[in-house]
């Protein structure tokens, strides 16, 4: 075979060496095009999303100031604080006859509680009966609680009398069995300097002759729990009455939403649940320490709320919510991120002024 011959034989090899297939090429383009797409898609969403955002957080104003809050570490909900089911299989009673009952007293059979549409309600050989209200309708609505009025805490006194703490009302003596009200403390009435915006729970001596009562906020009312809470306001305050001298005291400052209060068996010393920092204070009544306040339980699996004594001697503590550990517990975590908060806040306006495009989930606890 010459040279020529060769050559000839070679030639239709070449172009399989050199070239590109034209289809995988086109593919590559395609490709590069749709990635493009893609992301000026993806900044264009972005943009529009954030832009509204910094808009808000720019423009309105937040109803909030909120101060960062150091908690500790929940608790492992393990052992006996491990979670269980035991409430849920509670007896449903009065089920929708009763719109958000708090405290519960009784006197002999017979129980008496209040209720968020402001009544003060009895129930005897399961009749349910209305027997005072502190304030007037209409109720029913956020705008609607401060002249309906919210009666929480509820003692029985020793002479038989109940002794109520409505939220937006104050310090009140109920007669169960006429409905004759009495005002002992209004909230109209400056303490020290400061109102009482967010009259909460009460406990009572024995002797009737003191009660002592928390004042949750000077600045938000029970319908604003939810500001409190994230706030971390710690404007709060233990109070005494003295029945005989009619005299109001303040016994304790500083506290972020102070809730339940109850006098220890020995009536030494009265407990303060402090919802916002999960924990409860003491200060002693009596005694040698008589003035003095310490620590008696921190770090708490939930948010305390109220607070009994029980046949045990020791205190039941209603939580108004978790704090999961193992698990995410949102509190926590807002509780030293201010600018989150404000941002949330600020957002909730918003769709409180415009709201029919409003998309917001409420964080519910029942206060």
């Amino acid at each position: 075979m010459n040279e020529a011959e060769g050559l000839r034989q070679r030639r239709p090899f070449r172009p399989q060496v050199i070239t590109e297939d034209g289809p995988a090429q086109e593919a590559k383009e395609g490709s590069a095009y749709s990635s493009k797409v893609f992301r000026v898609t993806f900044l264009t969403l972005a943009a529009s999303l954030t832009v509204p955002l910094l808009g808000v957080t720019v423009l309105l104003d937040c109803p909030i100031d909120p101060q960062p809050i150091s908690l500790k570490e929940p608790p492992l909900l393990t052992g006996v604080l491990e979670p269980n089911i035991k409430l849920r299989k509670a007896e449903r009673l009065w089920e929708n006859q009763l719109v958000g009952p708090e405290s519960i007293v009784n006197i002999g059979d017979v129980l008496f509680t209040g209720t968020a549409d402001g009544k003060i309600i009895k129930i005897e050989d399961g009749e349910i009966q209305t027997i005072a209200r502190i304030g007037h309708g209409p109720c029913g609505t956020r705008e609607d609680e401060p002249t309906c009025g919210r009666p929480l805490g509820i003692r029985v006194g020793p002479n038989n009398t109940l002794f109520v703490a409505d939220a937006y009302y104050g310090l009140y003596e109920v007669n169960p069995g006429t409905g004759e009200s009495k005002m002992l403390v209004s909230t109209k009435t400056l303490i020290e300097g400061q109102k009482l915006s967010f009259v909460n729970d009460l406990t009572v001596t024995r002797d009737g002759r003191k009660i002592y009562f928390t004042d949750s906020s000077s600045k938000w009312q029970r319908r604003d729990y939810l500001f409190l809470i994230m706030e971390g306001t710690d404007d709060g305050r233990l109070l005494e009455y003295d029945t005989v001298t009619k005299e109001v005291k303040v016994l304790m400052v500083g506290l972020r939403f102070p809730n339940g209060v109850q006098l220890s068996p020995a009536e030494d010393f009265v407990l303060v649940q402090e919802t916002t920092m999960a924990r409860i204070r003491r200060y002693y009544v009596s005694g040698l320490m008589k003035g003095g306040a310490d620590m008696f339980v921190e770090n708490m699996p939930g948010l305390p709320d109220n607070i009994r004594l029980s046949s045990s001697g020791g205190y039941w503590v209603a939580m108004s919510a978790v704090r999961p550990n193992p698990g995410f517990s949102l509190l926590d975590f807002l509780s030293e991120k201010p600018w989150i908060k404000r941002m949330i806040f600020k957002e909730r306006k918003r769709d409180y002024l415009c709201p029919s495009h409003a998309a917001t989930q409420d964080l519910h606890l029942d206060m």
